[in-house]
């Protein structure tokens, strides 16, 4: 049989148990936050080496991790040499976040209806550790002759940007990658994607009795004139668009707010999270010093109040480079072929955890398990759900497509 003819066999006949891997994941929490995570990742490991693969172990430092704002969090990495070549590493997240009200399933349930598996992250991502694992088995049991190491990363901290997953990968040297493929969310293959800014911004007033609140200064008030600034200009967004397909026009969303002492007292502190996406074209410190402007002005309003502003999270928009866009035309080629219908490159208006490889100069595409869209899917929604046809279909797609990338004649 040829490469692409045992790789389709391998995978017929592995597809139960790759469906019961997904399930195992999907069934240990790993809600981050609070992002208490070194036990998924140690279910994960003992479960990639019940499957004969020689996994790292690499714990987050208890400083790092709550630096970070979790509490704990190990990375994974499984490498497999098949000869002298390029390194392909392959990154899926394995945290995932809180399933949020409005389920009719249990969201650790892993419970398959009519050909879809549900359950907080068996799309985004756990879907993909399963998708690159077995990608790497079929290859291993292709015979093949390829040249290069194939790595899988499954890291703990996407929902917290990155930094002390493939950031801290990238950093400590762990890895020094030519190429990588990262967890997609649709049948697109990846090639851009928005930046994101996290801001905190901090409201102190001065409390008071409630019968007597002109002895206070209200926190509350002030904080309220700071929000609405920011939606009226976040109507102004819409005026810039990306000129990459997919992407659209920056975002605002205050998604936190949290303050107050008691019903009968004039709150002394307001604080809010907002989080703002930026397009491709946009400069990360410009984004800020924009966004900080912004608030100084409208809180110039209420002098007495105290406002202070403070950066929580930044991870760059993600841009396509040549070598990414090689790699990428090949993912579309096999994707076309496997799907059944034309798959081509975009851009997506959500961030991963690709531009922590792609600081480093490597370059990185995202492409995946997943239904045709993230709405689809449910991402990030009650009821997240996966088409298992299509994880079987991802897995051959990535499994082709990295036999081609390695081949021994290529190198």
């Amino acid at each position: 049989m040829s490469t692409a003819e045992t790789i389709h066999t391998f995978l017929d006949r592995e597809a139960p148990a790759q469906q019961a891997f997904l399930a195992e994941l999907v069934k240990v929490p790993s809600d981050n936050p609070p992002g208490d995570c070194a036990r998924h990742a140690a279910r994960t490991a003992e479960l990639l080496a019940g499957l004969g693969l020689a996994v790292e172990r690499h714990p987050v430092p208890a400083d790092q991790a709550r630096a970070n704002g979790m509490i704990s969090a190990t990375n994974l990495i499984v490498r497999h040499r098949f000869g002298d070549g390029p390194v392909i590493a392959l990154n899926a997240h394995g945290d995932v976040v809180p399933p949020g009200e409005g389920w009719t399933k249990d969201p650790y349930g892993a419970e398959i209806v009519d050909g879809w598996m549900y359950g907080r992250g068996v799309a985004v991502s756990k879907s993909d550790i399963a998708s690159y694992t077995w990608a790497l088995l079929a290859l291993r049991a292709s015979g093949a002759p390829l040249a290069g190491t194939v790595e899988l990363h499954f890291t703990y901290d996407e929902e917290a940007g990155g930094n002390i997953g493939p950031g801290l990968i990238m950093r400590a040297g762990l890895s020094r990658p030519d190429l990588v493929i990262a967890a997609g969310f649709s049948y697109a293959v990846v090639t851009a994607h928005n930046g994101c800014l996290h801001l905190e911004v901090q409201v102190d007033g001065r409390s008071a009795h409630a019968a007597m609140p002109f002895t206070g200064i209200d926190a509350l008030e002030a904080a309220q004139h700071v929000l609405g600034t920011l939606y009226a200009w976040r109507r102004t967004l819409s005026r810039r668009v990306s000129s990459i397909a997919g992407i659209g026009s920056p975002q605002l969303t205050v998604g936190l707010i949290r303050g107050g002492i008691n019903t009968n007292v004039v709150p002394d502190r307001i604080t809010f999270r907002l989080d703002r996406r930026l397009i491709p074209e946009e400069s990360p410190t410009e984004v800020e010093r924009e966004l900080v402007e912004l608030i100084a002005g409208a809180a110039r309003a209420y002098p007495e109040a105290r406002v202070t502003v403070r950066r929580i999270l930044l991870v760059e928009p993600l841009v396509e480079g040549p070598e990414s866009r090689r790699a990428a035309a090949i993912l579309c080629r096999h994707a076309s072929a496997i799907m059944g219908e034309p798959v081509t490159t975009r851009g997506v208006p959500l961030y991963t955890d690709a531009p922590h490889y792609a600081a480093r100069g490597v370059p990185v595409v995202l492409y995946g398990a997943g239904p045709h869209s993230i709405e689809e899917a449910n991402a990030h929604r009650a009821d997240e759900r996966l088409p298992l046809a299509d994880l079987r279909k991802a897995t051959e797609v990535l499994a082709l497509s990295l036999a081609e990338l390695l081949a021994a004649e290529r190198a």
